[in-house]
């Protein structure tokens, strides 16, 4: 839990995607993490952490973003970072990835 920082549980947002209710995902890793293991593919954004403040103005000010990371940890700093850019509507995936595999897709790469 990472306090002040709006999040999501796994489990809301695997609801959110059977529902076909789902929001703009940014993944913050580098690119070879995503080889690894990743979220089912909704058309997410891939802007790893080093490039998120040159490229935050490719996301809609106006939805919902759900970031996320491995464990939570860079997605939390980032989602403080936007908030502060202006970003009302955007939450931290609880846990990460690692989450996701605990919670809803255990077949995932641990790593």
């Amino acid at each position: 839990m990472n306090p002040g920082v709006p999040e999501i549980e796994p489990l809301e947002l695997k609801a959110r995607f059977d529902a076909d209710d789902t929001p703009v995902l940014v993944d913050v890793r580098e690119a070879f993490e995503r080889t690894i293991a990743d979220l089912p593919d909704v058309g997410q954004r891939h802007i790893p952490l080093g490039d998120i403040g040159a490229r935050v103005h490719e996301l809609p000010k106006d939805g919902e973003i759900v970031v996320y990371c491995r464990s939570g940890s860079r997605s939390a700093s980032v989602v403080q970072f936007m908030r502060a850019q202006g970003f009302e509507q955007v939450l931290n995936l609880r846990g990460g990835v690692l989450a996701w595999q605990e919670d809803v897709d255990p077949s995932l790469t641990r790593y």
